[in-house]
């Protein structure tokens, strides 16, 4: 790290440790959402202007590292273990969060870019996608804690109405893990509301949780496409500047723990140092956001986050129940 981004690097940590320890104590909300209120909360601190570059740094840079980091605790085998008819469901899931996101973020008039963050973190694997996503379509600071701040809560939302509404309506286990797998965003969020349900719900909703946060590459290589047709025009355009890189370099880390060459000590804890990492970056975002620029916005990315998840839910259902799994 370059010496110019030391102070902000600190000045995020400062504000991560907390974050990460609020999450571990709270672990429905979670550090991330800590860390990008806690950063928000303190933004309107006057900071030297030696410490705005390193800020940004960690925000940008540090939250790609820590997606390669997340890739030490991905096993390519789980994609095989759910089985085809998970795959379908998720395929459709995804397809419906993004084509919400798109119709109704244009009929709000929000930026396209926080539609794109908040169609993903409904569709895949809410913050973690978020992270993933934001460089490749190069989300401004606000858009992403925004999209952070409704995806969180509908996760919240769903812990306790999704078993209320599984019970209710009778599911197996099977069904509400695929169910909770495939609807509810955050990790955290998917192992609460199964396993409140039953063990062996909890144990599948995991695994197709798991399936779908690979979802993460074929998106980011989909938005870097669309991004570098958007600047063809511009004279000396490469679309090796646009490329993702860090997502090559999460898939390279998931077969490296796939292969299971390393410890299983040492992926859990270079896992561990990427959710870590998340936290960081998102304190940095939180640091460098604009709080006016964020209530200019209203309701209108909570109503998005709505209907988008009300969408990805019942299209969950609707595609179980055609495969009889439901």
């Amino acid at each position: 790290m370059q010496h110019k981004y030391v102070k902000g690097f600190l000045i995020s940590f400062l504000f991560a440790v907390p974050a990460y320890f609020l999450g571990q104590f709270f672990p429905l909300i979670g550090g991330p959402v800590f860390g990008i209120l806690l950063g928000i909360l303190f933004s309107g601190i006057k900071l030297p202007h030696s410490c705005d570059e390193g800020i940004r740094y960690t925000g940008k840079k540090v939250l790609q590292y820590a997606i390669i980091l997340l890739g030490f605790e991905m096993n390519l085998f789980h994609v095989l273990s759910v089985g085809s008819q998970s795959l379908a469901v998720m395929f459709c899931t995804l397809s419906t969060s993004f084509l919400t996101a798109w119709g109704i973020g244009r009929m709000l008039g929000l930026d396209p870019a926080m539609t794109t963050l908040i169609g993903a973190g409904t569709g895949i694997c809410g913050g973690s996608a978020i992270a993933a996503v934001a460089p490749v379509i190069h989300a401004e600071d606000k858009d992403i804690a925004f999209s952070i701040s409704t995806i969180f809560l509908f996760n919240i939302i769903a812990v306790f109405l999704f078993p209320f509404l599984g019970h209710l309506w009778g599911f197996s286990d099977l069904g509400f893990g695929m169910w909770a797998g495939t609807a509810i965003n955050d990790t955290s969020s998917v192992v609460a509301a199964g396993y409140s349900y039953s063990p062996e719900a909890g144990n599948y909703a995991t695994i197709v949780k798991l399936t779908r946060a690979l979802m993460i590459v074929p998106v980011c290589l989909f938005f870097a496409f669309l991004t570098s047709r958007k600047k063809s025009k511009e004279e000396h355009f490469k679309f090796t500047k646009v490329f993702p890189w860090f997502i090559l370099w999460f898939v390279i880390a998931s077969i490296i723990n796939t292969s299971g060459i390393l410890p299983a000590n040492l992926s859990h804890f270079l896992g561990s140092a990427g959710k870590f990492s998340i936290i960081l970056a998102m304190s940095a975002i939180g640091l460098h956001t604009d709080v006016k620029n964020l209530l200019r916005n209203g309701l209108r990315p909570i109503l998005l986050g709505l209907a988008c998840w009300i969408a990805v839910a019942s299209v969950s259902l609707l595609v179980q129940h055609s495969i009889g799994l439901i």
